[in-house]
Parts: structure tokens; sequence; C-alpha cells
């Protein structure tokens, strides 16, 4: 389209135009300007300082002389605006029908752009740099696959945000998106797909975006975006060989399965070997392992036989063997040397809570990385932190008016921050000898 000066005369608007909205106006990259006057033309220069003083010389002229507006997109626009965003040529109305036959019309500067929407002009600026990997934090940058839900707090609602308290930058990927979480009588949403995962993780490639340090993922529910998911570590790896991938094996619990049977051969023979650490409960342990857990001993042995399959950090989250609600760790500091391993006992609170286990890898994703050689530490610190949590929830539902040991709780988060970013050490390890 053609942008055509016209000059007011007598004081009288073009009654066809509408008042000049700078914000709304859409210039074109197809300009012709021609002036009411021969004297203001100027000749097209080839230099591009020349260009650059020739449309000051224009924009001052035009600013001295009868006022001149442009129609753009039936709005009337001063002419000084309009060269302030084009570089145009200014030509007289003896010349217009040459310009036209010839067309000589003259295109956008190159520092400018064109919005996607092919309307708003914009200025062609130098892409800046994504400040987190240009200028990196002392934690790191997650990406994180895990489910989503619009009320309530579990997977990626359970995890991002303590993982921002704790510093991290987090991207969240959500493998589904619900309502609200299963439990309740009824859920809607929708399920991300395999295809649709790597569409992301494309797009993000493309914008050189896939510097991440650590990968974590939660419940999946297809072998499809599981099979996805692996290919995702792999692109990730081969950006940043030293990322940690920290998986969750979310497959079920106290003896029942969440997913599909054939994604336990998935996990067992393609998740474990390239995960760097596990944080599966006793139930899932059992799954990957085949190893039945009814004792301290059977679930270190658990743990050696992950070991073996891959990653160097193990932790069964929750294993209630003898009447005791025990955390084991295990971590080799060295392929060479043999695992060091503890156990944490767990204080017992008589409620049910939905996700206390996307919250717990979560964090010890977080504290693992601040004592990376110290997995006893970062435990402690991530199941106090859990526990405290956990006791504010129950008072809070109790001070509601309700009984906590009804009905599984939605966990307070929001109002558990300081207890996420400074816990206090209420739970302490203990090392096997």
């Amino acid at each position: 389209m053609l942008l055509a000066l016209r000059s007011r005369t007598n004081g009288q608007d073009d009654p066809d135009c509408q008042p000049y909205d700078p914000i709304t106006v859409r210039p074109s990259p197809l300009v012709y300007l021609p002036l009411s006057h021969a004297s203001h033309t100027l000749q097209p220069q080839p230099s591009h300082a020349r260009r650059r003083r020739a449309s000051s010389d224009a924009d001052h002229r035009v600013r001295a002389a009868t006022p001149l507006l442009v129609r753009v997109v039936g709005a009337m626009v001063p002419t000084h605006h309009l060269l302030l965003l084009l570089q145009v040529q200014v030509v007289s109305p003896r010349d217009r029908q040459s310009a036209s036959k010839s067309r000589k019309i003259f295109r956008e500067d190159s520092r400018w752009r064109r919005g996607r929407s092919g309307g708003a002009v914009y200025p062609a600026m130098a892409r800046p740099p994504i400040l987190s990997v240009a200028l990196p934090s002392d934690t790191g940058r997650v990406l994180s696959i895990q489910s989503h839900t619009v009320q309530g707090y579990v997977g990626n609602k359970s995890a991002v945000f303590p993982l921002q308290l704790l510093g991290f930058d987090v991207d969240p990927i959500n493998s589904v998106q619900f309502s609200n979480h299963t439990g309740y009588p009824k859920f809607r949403g929708q399920v991300l797909n395999g295809d649709q995962l790597w569409d992301l993780i494309e797009g993000l490639q493309e914008n050189d975006l896939l510097h991440y340090t650590h990968l974590l993922t939660g419940y999946i529910g297809s072998v499809s975006f599981l099979n996805t998911v692996l290919q995702v570590v792999e692109k990730l790896r081969s950006v940043n060989p030293d990322l940690i991938y920290v998986c969750d094996p979310v497959m079920g619990d106290e003896g029942k399965l969440y997913v599909p049977q054939e994604l336990i051969s998935v996990y067992q023979q393609k998740v474990v070997p390239v995960a760097s650490m596990l944080t599966p409960n006793q139930f899932e342990v059992e799954l990957l392992t085949g190893l039945r857990i009814t004792s301290e001993q059977d679930g270190l042995k658990a743990c050696n036989i992950l070991h073996r399959a891959g990653p160097r950090k193990v932790i069964i989250t929750s294993a209630l063997i003898e009447d005791k609600l025990l955390l084991i760790g295990s971590y080799k500091k060295t392929e060479e040397q043999p695992p060091e391993q503890f156990k944490i006992e767990i204080p017992k609170i008589p409620a049910y809570f939905t996700g206390t286990g996307d919250l717990t890898t979560a964090l010890l994703l977080g504290w693992s990385n601040k004592f990376p050689d110290n997995l006893e530490k970062a435990s402690e610190l991530a199941v106090s932190s859990l526990q405290a949590l956990l006791r504010r929830t129950v008072e809070d539902y109790k001070r509601a008016g309700f009984d906590p040991s009804t009905s599984s709780l939605e966990i307070r988060l929001i109002q558990s921050q300081d207890e996420i970013k400074n816990p206090q050490v209420t739970c302490n390890a203990v090392k096997y000898s």
C-alpha cells in the first residue's frame, strides 16, 4: 500500500480521515510522499549518511511549511512522525505521475521490521541475550516436564515454585493440564503427546534456548511420551554434556499402579541408565528392581542394583519398614568407590497429602545441587522443609474447622516460603556403616 501525503487546505481536515492515534497506525513498507510545493523536492542520495541528512532536512522543511498530514489506513498522521519511522524520498506533485509509472517506491529502512501480524512496525534491534544462559546463577536452569493442575499443587505446580525460591530458573513443560488433580470426583483437561512435546523442544532449539543444567521429569502417562523424553535427554546432553537428569519415576504407590504396565520396562531398560538421580518411592523401587522391600537391607540392595544400572544418586523417598517411615539414600562420589548410604526417619503425620512426592524431588534437586557431595545434608534439608510445610498444612485445615485425617489435603505451598528457603533441620541422617 502507498501512503499519500495530503495538505490541509483552509485549515480543514480531510473528512474521510480519523484522528491520529500513534499506537494503532500501521505504516506500510511501500511509501511515496508527494509534497504540495516543488521547492521541497529532495533527490535520492546514494549514501546512507546523505539519505539521513536529506530526511532530517525534509522533516525540518515540512514542519516549517503548511501543516502536512499523511493518510495511513484512514488516519491523519503528522509527517514528522512518519519521517522518524521511515527512510523516504520526498517528491513533488510534478513527479508524482512519473513516480507512479516507474514504481519508484521506497521501502522501510533495514533497521525496522514488520510485526508478525503484518501490521505494526518495530525497531529491528539485536536480540537480547537470555540472561539465565549468559549470566547463569549459582544454581542453574531447569527444564521441568511434569503434570499441571489449574487448582492445587501437584506436578509442576508443586515443583517449580520451590525451585525458584531456591534460586533456579525453571522452564516448565506440562505433560498434562487438568482442572484439578484426579483425586477429585471430576476433572477435565488436556494431555500432551510426544509429537507436541518435541515441537516445543524444536522451538527452543531454533532460538538457541536449549542450554539447561538440569532436567526434571515426573508423571508421564504413555510409552510414546516417555520415549520422546528420552530423545529430549539426548538432545539436551548434546548441548550440555554435564546435564543432570533428575527422574521421579512416578508409576504408583502403596501397591497401586498409576500408569500402563508397559511403562515399567521402558523405565527399567531406557530411563534408569541415563538418569543422574532417581527418586522412587517404595512401590516404585520394587517395580524397577523386582526386589521386595521388607527391610532396610532390602532397600540398600535395591539402591545398589540401580547404581549398577546407571544413576550415581538414588533416594527411596518413602519406605514403610517395621512401622517406621524412612527415606533411604545412596550415592557414589566416583564410579570406583562404593556408595555412601544413609537413612532418615520421617515423622508420621496422620493425614494424606497430594503433591508431596513432586515437592520432595524438587527439594532434593535443589539442595543436592548446593551440596553435590553431601547427599545426607541435602536430604536433611529437603525432609525438614517438607515436614514443616505439612505441619502448617494440617494446622491450617484445623483452623478452617476441617478434620485433616478424613480426606487428601492440598499442601500450603505459598504460605510455607520461609520453610522452603531457610529450613531448620529437624530430621537427621544416620549413616550405614
